[in-house]
C-alpha cells in the first residue's frame, strides 16, 4: 500500500506519524518504509488503509449486485465473455455475504482503456464519508454559535472535470432574531463601531483530513451561489513565479447578506469546483459572533500580565558566557518603539514561542490582524497566533518608570539601564569632534578673507604707505621655487569655538 502513494500520500502520513516530511519522493517513501519496519501503532496502521482507500476507491457489492453478478455468471460462462462484464471491486473487510460468493463468479477486472472508462464510472464511485471527523481551525475573530452545516465531504465523482454539489440548511427563529438584532445594533453602533459585535453566517472550506483541526482551503476554481445568487469570494493573490496558477486566500466567506433571514424557508448552497485526483474537500456553514479588535485586546489583558522574572530569566540565559565561543556578549540593547508602527509600546507583547526580547504594541498587531489575518511575528517573521501571544511584564515596569528614552539596555543580571537619546550623541560629537578636514576648510577661508580686507584697503588709500600683503596661496604654485618642508600649524592647538 505504501509503495502506491504519492508524495501527498506520503507527506500526510508523516505527518500524522510525526515524521518530517519533507524530501523528495524516494527520500519520502525511505521513512515511510522505516516507518513500517520498526513497527508502526494501530493508528498509523489505520491511516495506511484510509489514504490508501482513498487513492484506489473501491465499490462495496450489495444484494442487488451479488444477483447481478449470478445472472451474468450464468449468461457469461467464458473467460472471455466475463472481460466484457461489468467491473466489480472487493471490500477490504469482506463480510459474510461478500465471502459467500464463489471467486469463479467473480468478474476479473480488466484493463481500463478510454472506451470502456465511460461504462464503469458509475459502477465504482469512491465511498467518502459524509460527515467526516474533520475540526475546523478556531478563528481568533470568531465565537461559533451553532454548527449550521457539519463538515461534509466535497467528494469527486472522476466522472467529469468540473464537479457541482448541493446543500440546504434552516435557520430557527431564535437565530434569525439573534441575526436580525444584530444588524439593528449594527445601525446604532455605527459612532462606536469598535465595540460592536456582529452575529454573521459563515462559509468555510477546508481539505478533507482527519489528522488536525484543519486552515481553510479553498477547491481549485471555485464558485458558490447562494440562494441562485453568485457569492463574492477573495480576489486571487499575484502569482509568486512566472507561469504559476493565481491563488486565492483562503479564509471564511461571509453569506449573510445572501442568505434568507425566515425560519419558514430554506436556504440553499450550490458549489462548482475541478476535481483533483486523491484530494478531496470539506464543506461547513456557522453561525458566529464577530469580534473586533478591541475586544481581542481586551481578552488578552484579562489573562494577565507575564511575571518580569520570565523575561529577567530570558536576558541571563541570553547573556550568559559561553565557555566555547571567544566573544561574551556582556549587554543587550532593545527598542521602546513597536516595529509595526514606529511608535513608542502601549501594551509590548509577543508569542511565547519567540526567543526575541523585542516587543511590538499588541493593539497594533491585533488591528492589522484584523484586516489581514497572518498572525506572523514582526520581529521574526514566525507564526504568532493570537492564542501564544502575551503581555511582557518586565517591559510593563521599564515603560511606566522611563518615560524620556526610546531605547534601553539589559545587563548580566537582569538589570537594565536607559540609552541616552541620539540627538543629545550627536550634538556631543559635533561639539567635541573637530576633524582636520574642517580646520583646513578654515583656514584657507580665513585666509582669503584677509586677503580681500588687504586689498580693499590698498586700494582705497593710495596716498597713505604702501600694504605689504602676503598671499598664502602662492607658495604652492610657483614651479621655480622648491615646495617648502610640510610644517605643523602653529594655530591647531588653539581651541575654536
Amino acid at each position: 500500500m505504501v509503495m502506491s502513494f504519492r508524495v501527498s500520500e506520503l507527506q500526510v502520513l508523516l505527518g500524522f506519524a510525526g515524521r518530517n516530511k519533507s524530501g523528495r519522493k524516494y527520500e519520502l517513501l525511505a521513512k515511510a518504509l522505516q516507518l513500517l519496519k520498526s513497527g508502526c501503532s494501530p493508528a498509523v496502521q489505520m491511516k495506511i488503509k484510509e489514504l490508501y482507500r482513498r487513492r484506489f476507491p473501491r465499490k462495496i457489492l450489495t444484494p442487488s449486485d451479488l444477483s447481478m453478478l449470478h445472472i451474468q455468471a450464468g449468461q457469461l460462462p467464458s473467460a472471455t465473455a466475463l472481460t466484457q462484464g461489468t467491473v466489480c471491486h472487493l471490500p477490504y473487510d469482506h463480510s459474510s455475504s461478500a465471502a459467500a460468493v464463489p471467486a469463479a463468479l467473480l468478474p476479473p477486472v480488466p484493463i481500463l482503456g478510454p472506451k470502456h472508462e465511460t461504462d464503469v464510472q458509475h459502477l465504482s464511485p469512491p465511498i467518502h464519508p459524509v460527515h467526516p471527523d474533520v475540526k475546523m481551525k478556531r478563528l481568533p475573530f470568531y465565537d461559533v454559535y451553532d454548527e449550521l452545516i457539519k463538515p461534509t465531504t466535497l467528494a469527486s465523482t472522476n466522472s467529469q472535470r468540473f464537479e457541482e454539489a448541493h446543500f440546504t440548511f434552516a435557520l430557527t427563529p431564535q437565530q434569525v432574531q439573534q441575526i436580525l438584532t444584530s444588524r439593528l445594533a449594527a445601525g446604532f453602533c455605527e459612532c462606536h463601531h469598535s465595540l460592536a459585535s456582529f452575529s454573521l453566517l459563515l462559509l468555510r472550506f477546508c481539505l478533507c483530513e482527519t489528522s488536525c483541526p484543519q486552515e481553510d482551503y479553498f477547491p481549485p476554481n471555485l464558485f458558490v451561489k447562494v440562494n441562485g445568487k453568485l457569492c463574492p469570494l477573495p480576489g486571487y493573490l499575484p502569482p509568486t513565479k512566472n507561469g504559476a496558477e493565481p491563488k486565492r486566500p483562503s479564509r471564511p466567506v461571509n453569506i449573510t447578506p445572501l442568505a434568507r433571514l425566515s425560519a419558514t424557508v430554506p436556504n440553499t448552497i450550490v458549489v462548482n469546483w475541478s476535481s483533483e485526483f486523491g484530494r478531496n474537500y470539506s464543506l461547513s456553514v456557522y453561525l458566529v459572533k464577530q469580534l473586533t479588535s478591541v475586544t481581542l485586546l481586551q481578552k488578552l489583558r484579562a489573562k494577565g500580565i507575564r511575571n518580569p522574572d520570565h523575561s529577567r530569566a530570558l536576558i541571563k540565559e541570553k547573556l550568559t558566557a559561553d565557555p566555547d565561543s571567544e566573544i561574551a556578549t556582556t549587554s543587550l540593547r532593545v527598542s521602546l518603539m513597536c516595529p509595526l508602527g514606529k511608535m513608542r509600546l502601549i501594551v509590548p507583547c509577543r508569542a511565547i514561542t519567540c526567543t526575541h526580547l523585542q516587543c511590538f504594541d499588541a493593539a497594533l498587531y491585533l488591528q492589522m490582524n484584523e484586516k489581514k489575518p497572518t498572525w506572523t511575528c514582526p520581529v521574526c517573521d514566525k507564526k504568532a497566533p493570537y492564542d501564544n501571544l502575551i503581555i511582557d511584564g518586565l517591559f510593563m515596569e521599564i515603560l511606566n518608570s522611563c518615560t524620556d528614552c526610546d531605547e534601553i539596555q539589559f545587563m548580566e543580571d537582569g538589570s537594565w539601564c536607559p540609552m541616552k537619546p541620539k540627538k543629545e550623541n550627536q550634538e556631543v560629537c559635533q561639539t567635541s569632534a573637530f576633524s582636520g578636514i574642517e580646520a583646513d576648510c578654515w583656514f584657507s577661508s580665513a585666509a582669503s578673507s584677509l586677503y580681500t580686507v588687504s586689498s580693499e584697503g590698498k586700494n582705497s588709500s593710495e596716498g597713505k604707505k604702501k600694504v605689504e600683503v602676503i598671499d598664502l596661496t602662492l607658495d604652492s604654485s610657483s614651479d621655480e621655487e622648491e615646495p617648502p618642508a610640510k610644517k605643523q600649524c602653529p594655530v591647531s592647538s588653539v581651541a575654536l569655538p
